[in-house]
């Protein structure tokens, strides 16, 4: 349907356009205003613009919109012909045609509707518009910060004109986002006029009754603060005057939606807020008196009216974080009222009124950060009115260093500049990071070492065959997917750490050889390697032959059990045993030590109980000559003690536990899901703790374990049934 003007509407855009034509006069191009109305002309007559949900005449709006902007932004010719054709023109399905009608008007208004279409479309991802990094991330948008003076000032017109709609839906989600969105951000550039006014009629539709509540005992009482705000200052302005100080006065008036907060926040009525107004003191003096200068003041004033200790606040010894100082002292004056008094100079109240900008304009005074410089350079460039040289070249660094992005459904999440794919993806899981073969961003496939951009919506594409890399520590950017990849990697090696050790154990089987911890141990050590975990994860990769490994592990064990010397080696049965004064024991009985430095002795650890470093043993002489070492508790002692004692030796552990034994432990639980990854994952995390096997058999609601694992002494074993008895669920842990 063809918009049509009404007569009011009509007369109220001939005006603007005067007024507008009289700002911007000097900066307007000459075929300027020809080529807007053939644009507006062109929408209306296409039946591209409409009313919109309020029944507000967008082109009406746009003009109204442009004297916001250069009213209280100081937008000029840039700024305004963008407007003009964002509102009256962009509503065009094709986006690529009116981006081509907005590059006739010059690169600069190109780039300014660029940007309002790119945060146009950030918008119908409808995140959670109350948080910070929703804010953050319109700022990141918008490489040149006309834009968000453009939504400022859009939404201030709205809130104005919505005042009578009958849509009362959709003007409360309007007042929402001014509360929690465009406030804040006029806040942040400094525009405290603008942000007031958000402020309040966002109360005003919100809150209807508390906000004429409060506007008409304002109204009531106005006459009398004014009068008892003159019988304050009178005295204390003569008292000044007579200490010799030069300064100036004003009372000022809490805004309506900052006095609802304080009503809210002390949980009280109108009449229970006492500092409805404050009295300012701001005194002109020079940079390096100014202390002195303002606790003279405070000691003025003090003396006047009896003071409310806890209603000091010195922001003058130190500033708050945003520059903000000056001296607040709450005192009883007349009639017994409580009454506000802030103290200041002259530097300090224009940093307090004008925002951070004010910063840049005294020597002496850092800012700070980047937030600060950069206000600073917007308020520099308003304030100057030089918009066609100093708001064209504008680019927003504030965000440099974060990007915000999506997840499918719409949270927003903070990153570092530079993090990929694969940081996304660790930060949703550490599961879905190792399973990472890539993301999708914004519907289009890319590899996982693809970098963030603000505004992306990225979904994981994952797949279960995929494991970490240790080159992957080189794309992520986060240290919480660095720490999740490392612990990912020693894991995976692990795992294939104990695959590795089982194919060695086969092969060495199938040369009726059993594996030795002592003898790989010291296998390891002459193939070079300082440390076990690096030589199996070698054989795991295939860069070790195995066929070789096996011949040198024979080779090392030949040497350690001195059997290429046949002739010195004698039968266990008829050894005498020579023994230092250190293994002699109490009983001065013979003893074998068990130990790596043992020569010349066959002895194996005997298969019926597994002992490891720390159990009580002892040793049996075998028909072959060899010694077996068993467990004073293995099932078979009392048996072998009964019928073959004479060949029983006493025998005992020496030094430290530093080879790796094979111990079964049985754990029994509840069959419940996840249980037994909660094992695995203990024993997993465990240094110098590997596991050879695990055997699960589950039956009426409960399962029971056989775990091997690989463990250096009975003092780590303890440890480990300890912590897996904490796993919800587990009802015993044995040794077998």
């Amino acid at each position: 349907m063809k918009l049509i003007f009404t007569q009011e509407e009509a007369n109220a855009a001939r005006k603007i356009i005067g007024e507008l034509r009289t700002a911007l006069e000097g900066t307007l191009n000459q075929d300027d205003e020809s080529a807007l109305w053939q644009c507006f002309k062109q929408s209306v007559r296409s039946g591209q613009v409409v009313r919109d949900i309020f029944g507000l005449n967008p082109l009406l709006q746009a003009l109204q919109t442009a004297s916001v902007a250069v009213g209280d932004t100081g937008l000029r010719r840039d700024g305004v012909v963008a407007i003009l054709l964002y509102k009256g023109q962009m509503l065009s399905s094709d986006v690529e045609i009116a981006k081509k009608q907005a590059a006739a008007f010059g690169p600069s208004v190109e780039k300014i509707i660029s940007g309002l279409l790119r945060i146009q479309d950030l918008n119908k991802k409808t995140p959670v518009i109350e948080s910070e990094n929703f804010r953050n991330l319109l700022l990141s948008f918008a490489e040149d910060m006309r834009v968000i003076l453009i939504m400022i000032a859009e939404r201030v017109n709205l809130m104005r004109q919505i005042r009578d709609t009958e849509n009362i839906q959709a003007k409360q989600r309007v007042s929402e986002e001014a509360a929690y969105l465009y406030a804040p951000l006029a806040h942040k550039l400094g525009l405290y006029k603008l942000k007031s006014e958000l402020e309040d009629l966002s109360l005003k539709y919100l809150e209807h009754d508390a906000y004429y509540m409060i506007r008409e005992k304002l109204n009531a009482t106005k006459k009398s603060r004014d009068a008892y705000i003159e019988r304050f200052i009178t005295p204390v302005r003569q008292r000044l005057e007579e200490a010799g100080l030069k300064f100036h006065m004003k009372g000022r008036t809490k805004s309506i939606h900052s006095i609802w907060q304080k009503m809210k926040k002390q949980k009280c009525g109108f009449e229970g807020i006492y500092d409805l107004f404050a009295i300012r003191i701001i005194i002109d003096t020079p940079l390096e008196k100014e202390k002195m200068a303002c606790w003279q003041a405070f000691s003025i004033i003090t003396d006047m009216y009896q003071p409310n200790p806890k209603r000091l606040r010195d922001w003058l010894s130190v500033p708050k974080s945003n520059g903000y100082e000056s001296l607040h002292i709450t005192v009883l004056g007349p009639e017994q009222k409580w009454v506000e008094v802030q103290i200041r100079t002259e530097r300090m109240d224009e940093i307090a009124e004008r925002g951070l900008a004010a910063h840049w304009r005294y020597k002496g005074v850092k800012s700070e950060g980047s937030l600060d410089e950069w206000l600073a350079n917007i308020r520099t460039a308003l304030e100057a009115g030089d918009d066609l040289q100093v708001m064209d070249q504008f680019k927003l660094d504030l965000y440099d260093d974060e990007v915000f992005v999506f997840t499918p459904k719409g949270d927003l999440l903070k990153f570092p500049k530079g993090a990929t794919v694969l940081d996304f993806a660790y930060h949703i899981h550490s599961r879905v990071g190792s399973a990472c073969v890539g993301g999708r961003i914004n519907g289009k496939v890319f590899p996982i070492r693809q970098q963030l951009r603000s505004g992306d919506m990225v979904e994981i594409i994952t797949q279960s065959n995929q494991k970490p890399r240790q080159e992957w520590l080189n794309i992520v950017k986060t240290s919480r997917a660095k720490s999740k990849i490392r612990l990912a990697l020693k894991e995976t090696q692990q795992k294939e750490g104990l695959m590795a050790k089982e194919m060695l154990e086969r092969k060495l089987k199938n040369k009726k050889t059993e594996l030795s911890e002592s003898v790989m141990a010291h296998t390891i050590r002459k193939m070079g390697f300082k440390v076990a975990s690096d030589f199996y994860k070698q054989l795991a990769e295939g860069k070790l032959d195995i066929n070789q490994v096996v011949e040198k592990y024979i080779e090392v064990r030949d040497y350690d059990l001195n059997l290429n010397a046949p002739a010195q080696t004698r039968s266990a049965e008829e050894f005498n045993f020579e023994m230092t004064s250190d293994h002699v024991p109490s009983g001065h009985d013979d003893e074998l030590v068990i130990g790596s430095d043992l020569k010349g002795i066959d002895y194996s650890l005997a298969q019926c109980c597994h002992p490891i470093f720390g159990d009580p043993i002892f040793g049996f002489v075998t028909v072959s000559g060899g010694i077996k070492i068993h467990r004073t508790t293995c099932p078979n002692a009392a048996h072998l003690r009964e019928h073959l004692g004479y060949r029983i030796v006493r025998a005992r552990w020496s030094g430290k536990g530093t080879s790796q034994y094979s111990i079964t432990l049985n754990v029994i639980g509840n069959d419940d899901i996840g249980i037994v990854n909660n094992i695995t994952s203990i024993i997993s995390k465990e240094e110098k703790i590997m596991m050879r096997s695990i055997n699960i058999d589950s039956h009426d609601g409960l399962f029971e374990g056989h775990l091997t694992v690989m463990i250096e002494d009975t003092s780590r074993m303890e440890a480990l049934i300890r912590k897996i008895r904490t796993v919800k669920g587990v009802k015993s842990v044995s040794r077998i």
